[in-house]
């Protein structure tokens, strides 16, 4: 791994105007988004990093001047209220404009989801977040300043809390022009999931979504958990599941009638799953949902 942090000594010099670092507990990484590091730098000239790989993701927020962001061999400008998403695991390159130095908050966060966040945003291609809310963003990055270093698990939470903040800002900016994000999933699994969508409630075995996708069994399981995290036939129990709630909150019909509408043909079965899944019968759901 190369890295480098370098500071012109004839010109501005980089200065860190916060310096923050934090050891989360294991059940705190297992809880939350958890921010390791985070501060409030002013650039200088020199300022650069570059990484082959490094834990976790940074964010970084241009306050004022200018920078850039290398990654994929791409390079892309950084303007004030540009955020920028790095996932570390892959190689990155950032830094200062050499005619304006940029000011900016940052923080390293960690957390089980996040690969799969920024695999939705894109920002292996797209790594600046342009036109977001950065008096939000700000906002958000002092909590986290705030909160990160403290020790009781009330302030564990409420950095995490800044760190989701920040992801639904970045999702609104980048979901604002519809179709503009879709997750990048093999054309394979996209038409297994159309279909498991769109005909949930009829039979389906794994064989007959393989050869939907010209693959094998094996070969086709393998690359559907790879992409989405779980088996065909466990996305699908779940994709019924979610439709029986909506069909117990918006209906009258029978729990047998339900089961049938989603798929299943046997009652038992049914609510076996849904209380797997929900913690509660399908009749205690109904009635909890409608009298709350």
């Amino acid at each position: 791994m190369y890295y480098s942090f370098m500071a012109a000594t004839l010109f501005q010099e980089t200065v860190f105007l916060t310096n923050l670092y934090a050891t989360p507990a294991d059940w705190q990484r297992d809880l939350f988004y958890s921010v390791v590091r985070a501060g409030h730098l002013k650039a200088g000239f020199e300022h650069r990093i570059e990484r082959e790989t490094y834990p976790g993701h940074e964010l970084i927020l241009c306050l004022k001047g200018r920078g850039w962001v290398q990654v994929g061999g791409k390079r892309h400008e950084v303007c004030p209220g540009g955020l920028v998403w790095v996932n570390c695991h892959h190689p990155h390159l950032y830094g200062a404009h050499n005619r304006d130095p940029w000011e900016l908050y940052w923080m390293r966060i960690e957390g089980r989801s996040l690969d799969r966040i920024a695999e939705l945003l894109q920002v292996r291609s797209q790594p600046v977040l342009e036109g977001i809310n950065e008096q939000a963003v700000m906002r958000e990055f002092q909590n986290a300043f705030q909160y990160m270093s403290g020790t009781r698990p009330s302030d564990a939470a409420l950095a995490s809390a800044a760190v989701a903040a920040i992801i639904g800002l970045a999702f609104h900016v980048r979901l604002s022009e519809p179709g503009l994000v879709q997750p990048e999933l093999p054309q394979a699994v996209s038409k297994a999931l159309e279909r498991m969508r769109l005909y949930f409630h009829l039979p389906m075995r794994v064989s007959e979504l393989a050869n939907l996708s010209g693959m094998s069994e094996s070969h086709f399981s393998r690359q559907f958990k790879a992409a989405i995290g779980t088996s065909p036939i466990d996305w699908l129990r779940r994709e019924r599941i979610n439709q029986a709630k909506r069909r117990l909150i918006e209906s009258d019909d029978p729990v047998k009638e339900i089961a049938r509408q989603v798929g299943y043909h046997d009652q038992f079965f049914f609510s076996k799953d849904f209380k797997k899944m929900t913690k509660l019968t399908p009749t205690q759901f109904r009635e909890q949902e409608r009298h709350p």
